[in-house]
């Protein structure tokens, strides 16, 4: 029977169950609704954050719907990034799949705008990424196989592809950073069977948004998004699963907007 002629096994598609997971910057916001996806979906997700409580109760909460654990830590620069991949290597002798989703943001006016917040974006938002990434590759390669790669998600953002309304030139730039980076590892990695893509969310509920929302009004926030609503955790859970999933193992070095349409219409 010919490849082309084959039954499908659907379900297993999109079956990440077994697999194992790391989710930085998962205790909240788009790491916590990405976590929660994969959890649901029976891989075994651990879960990082500088703040230790939070990352435990986040945790715990995750754990009703399947297995999560906290691995709580510092990530802003190639020392911590060494330090959590040691951490982690010590409970785990493979990592199917690293989502790279720590992240921070400075605003300021441009006349304003300090040495200190853009070095601080930029040692979180990329180097700690790349840093984080070499130091996992022994595991990385330990699950990768050709007819299975293991994967590397990294979360950009619309604002590295598209122009945003805040004075928030070191996170834009960043993610843009970000967006090229996994396109320059795809390309290196992807010979050893690790896939590397990335999620670039649009506007999704958050206290910077909250604050858009006051200032401008719902309906002046929502008129950027050709799709008319907000993003849901459903949407990022969504994506993060398709891309740990069997059926993305033929896709590299893409960056996905899940951003209702914002970057990508506009």
């Amino acid at each position: 029977m010919s490849a082309a002629t084959e039954p499908m096994d659907i379900a297993g598609l999109f079956d990440v169950r077994g697999k194992v997971v790391l989710v930085t910057g998962g205790s909240r916001g788009i790491g916590r609704a990405i976590a929660e996806g994969l959890v649901r979906a029976g891989a075994k997700v651990y879960i990082g954050g500088r703040n230790v409580q939070r990352c435990e109760e986040a945790a715990a909460e995750l754990s009703a719907f399947g297995t999560c654990l906290p691995l709580p830590g510092e990530l802003n620069d190639a020392a911590t990034a060494q330090a959590l991949a040691a951490s982690f290597s010590r409970l785990e002798s493979r990592l199917d799949v690293l989502i790279n989703n720590a992240g921070t943001m400075w605003a300021a006016p441009i006349d304003e705008y300090p040495e200190a917040g853009w070095d601080k974006v930029y040692d979180i938002n990329v180097k700690s990424v790349f840093f984080l990434i070499q130091s996992l590759l022994p595991l990385l390669r330990a699950a990768a196989s050709v007819e299975e790669p293991a994967r590397i998600i990294n979360v950009g953002s619309i604002q590295g592809f598209a122009l945003s309304p805040h004075e928030t030139y070191a996170y834009s730039s960043s993610k843009a950073a970000v967006h090229h980076l996994t396109k320059v590892l795809a390309e290196r990695l992807t010979r050893e069977n690790i896939t590397v893509n990335a999620i670039a969310p649009g506007i999704y509920p958050s206290k910077m948004v909250a604050g858009t929302v006051e200032r401008d009004g719902e309906e002046s926030v929502l008129g950027r998004v050709p799709m008319g609503r907000l993003g849901k955790p459903t949407d990022l859970a969504g994506a993060a699963v398709f891309l740990s999933a069997p059926c993305s193992s033929y896709v590299t070095g893409t960056v996905l907007p899940v951003d209702g349409g914002v970057g990508t219409l506009h």
